[in-house]
């Protein structure tokens, strides 16, 4: 398995991707091969700097570096011989299996949408994310920020691609879908949201529990993926984050708590594309990365796309 990781992605790259990718060796199976791209000479002192050498690193030099800051689509035609932008390519040439990166979401947006393309019957790709539940089991939310106004038959597939993530890599058998809503009644919610509702409840294809409301989010009872449009999701995405940091800044230590820090996480798929892409957070440090790589890994070895494209 080939894993491309954008090392100039982030705001504390190459560094502190250089270091999470030597942390995350030690987990790799002996076929694993992780693809450095970027800054040779950068990659090459700091992995000297960490006393790493292994036969499962291989670089690929770039010369450019696609910022923070920069415009997404533009940066990314631009800039051809970016980290992000040569991952990309390789990803459609089949050199790689699954890329990675914290660095310029939107970039790799525009990578994932019109280099390998999204797969064709899926309406629109989404960002899936992991939702701790406090009784240790995991569900799967989406989308949480790529389409924050999503249209009724969105949000139906969202539930068909969310299941065939809660079966493939979650390993759920026959996962149960909800929809976010202000209340558990049919005739609640927004105009997309009833009529999602509706779209959801007569699909042979789901398991479809009907509406959960937010105070069911992260408890035991909560359904195994969670639908809802990028707006709504990304808030949700957020304010775990905020949790997280709340507990900490009053000093409540607890297991799940630490289930909410992205950092163990590390990173969202962008599930309905061609090929296995997740994002990082742009913050991330070594240990966030290394565990970016460790999930890319896990929707690499789950054939995440391809089971999309065969559903669809």
């Amino acid at each position: 398995m080939n894993i491309g990781v954008d090392i100039m992605g982030g705001d504390y790259a190459p560094s502190a991707v250089v270091e999470g990718v030597s942390d995350s060796l030690e987990y790799l199976s002996s076929d694993d091969t992780l693809v450095l791209v970027g800054d040779e000479r950068a990659i090459v002192e700091k992995l000297a700097s960490l006393n790493v050498s292994s036969s499962q690193l291989r670089i690929v030099p770039t010369t450019e570096v696609i910022g923070m800051g920069d415009h997404p689509a533009r940066a990314f035609s631009q800039k051809k011989d970016s980290s992000i932008a040569s991952g990309f390519r390789m990803l459609k040439d089949r050199e790689l299996d699954g890329f990675c990166s914290a660095g310029n979401t939107g970039a790799m947006l525009v990578g994932a949408s019109y280099t390998v393309n999204v797969i064709p019957g899926v309406f629109r790709p989404a960002l899936a994310t992991l939702l701790p539940c406090v009784d240790g089991r995991n569900s799967i939310m989406l989308d949480v920020g790529l389409n924050p106004d999503s249209k009724p038959d969105v949000l139906m597939q969202y539930g068909i691609l969310g299941s065939i993530y809660a079966r493939c890599v979650l390993g759920i058998p026959d996962p149960t879908v909800g929809l976010l809503n202000i209340g558990h009644e049919e005739t609640k919610g927004t105009a997309a949201v009833k009529a999602a509702y509706e779209l959801m409840k007569d699909h042979p294809g789901l398991n479809f529990a009907g509406n959960i409301e937010g105070h069911s989010l992260f408890h035991e009872d909560i359904t195994d993926v969670v639908v809802c449009d990028g707006f709504i999701g990304n808030i949700v995405l957020k304010q775990a984050e905020a949790t997280y940091m709340l507990a900490r800044k009053i000093n409540i230590s607890h297991p799940f708590f630490e289930r909410l820090n992205f950092e163990n996480i590390g990173g969202t798929p962008i599930v309905g594309i061609n090929a296995n892409v997740v994002i990082g957070h742009g913050i991330s440090k070594r240990k966030a990365i290394m565990n970016m790589i460790l999930q890319t890994r896990s929707v690499v070895n789950a054939n995440l796309a391809q089971k999309i494209i065969e559903a669809i």
